[in-house]
């Protein structure tokens, strides 16, 4: 039987890099946010997970400044396992806990590329979950996505629920990862959760999205829909870069712990200075909702032959940076965007509006 416990998700103060080794000074700053956080939180019930939000790590220079791919695949990408989570792994083997978190990373097998990982450690200090980010923020993100070069993905890991939407059983229950705009995208939600997911991270979410209550509308949804637990922590406060005196609240607050009813179990609205959220987790619960529902458990009537004409038509383009690294913020709009939106205007999905 797996007791209840406390997740906390930390909303920590971040310094953007220019380099690999800037990492660190995040990474110990973060490390006295979990010290106050499981003294705190511990009080009420043992704190067997905590999730550093997207972006702790490294911010998001890459995508704010619009950097070039490759130099920072050279020079800012780290590699999964490598120093950084080893330095997470000493995190969680002294507070015996799980670790959830993300970094932007290299693939073993890519040269000079980086995508955009989220990773699961446990109390032993070992990653034992790497989730390739499907759904980057397509107008900004620079990563690359499996879906970028799928051909190549899908002879790599196959085409399966764990190549793209990976799980993990572990002693707190299973877990998964739906990075930050993974979670505008129900579909994801629901691979997971096909995939046997009871706790999911969903961080980060900037401003204004966060505090025009996308996050929170999305993340209950996510977790309502599926009965599973969202984890959804939200950067604190960004400095631009290592020696910035401005710290910029880029995020607006809102930081989540979601039930499997999609109910707020814990709340975090402040995003300034570094704190945390902190929520329940009852996995017995979740399971038993699961399999006694007569209703709200509605995974087990989808009509599976019917939904999957939604999507017979491809609408995205796979393997878009198959052949190149990924675009600019210019480039993108011009070339993907604005040639999605025309698509679905001519499959007659949209309209365009009567002043166009």
């Amino acid at each position: 039987m797996i007791q209840p416990f406390n997740a906390v998700g930390l909303v920590p103060t971040v310094w953007g890099i220019s380099k690999r080794d800037d990492i660190m000074r995040n990474i110990e700053h973060q490390s006295h946010i979990v010290k106050a956080a499981c003294w705190l939180a511990g009080l009420d019930l043992p704190v067997r997970l905590i999730a550093f939000p997207e972006g702790a790590l490294q911010a998001f220079n890459d995508e704010v400044m619009d950097l070039d791919h490759v130099a920072y695949a050279r020079e800012c990408a780290i590699d999964i396992p490598g120093p950084e989570t080893d330095a997470l792994g000493a995190i969680a083997k002294e507070y015996d806990v799980f670790i959830m978190g993300q970094a932007k990373a290299r693939h073993p097998e890519i040269k000079d590329r980086f995508f955009n990982v989220g990773f699961i450690i446990n109390p032993e200090g070992d990653v034992i979950l790497q989730h390739y980010k499907v759904a980057p923020l397509y107008p900004v993100e620079h990563s690359m996505c499996p879906h970028d070069i799928y051909d190549w993905w899908i002879e790599r890991y196959g085409r399966n629920l764990d190549a793209f939407w990976p799980v993990v059983d572990t002693e707190i229950g299973r877990m998964g990862i739906m990075m930050a705009n993974e979670g505008s995208y129900p579909e994801h939600a629901r691979g997971l959760a096909m995939n046997g997911a009871e706790i999911v991270y969903r961080a980060s979410i900037p401003h204004p999205a966060a505090s025009n209550d996308y996050y929170e509308i999305q993340s209950r949804a996510r977790a309502l829909d599926n009965n599973m637990y969202i984890v959804a922590p939200n950067l604190g406060t960004y400095y631009l870069t290592q020696d910035s005196e401005v710290p910029i609240d880029t995020f607006g607050g809102h930081s989540y712990i979601i039930d499997y009813r999609g109910q707020i179990v814990g709340r975090q609205e402040y995003g300034g200075v570094s704190t945390s959220v902190c929520g329940p987790i009852n996995i017995e619960a979740l399971r038993h909702h699961r399999t006694s529902s007569k209703w709200t458990n509605w995974m087990k009537d989808l009509r599976t032959e019917m939904i999957q004409i939604i999507y017979e038509q491809p609408i995205y383009p796979k393997n878009l940076y198959a052949d190149r690294a990924p675009m600019k913020h210019a480039e993108y709009e011009e070339q993907v965007i604005k040639k999605q939106i025309e698509l679905m205007v001519e499959r007659d999905i949209w309209k365009r509006p009567s002043d166009s």
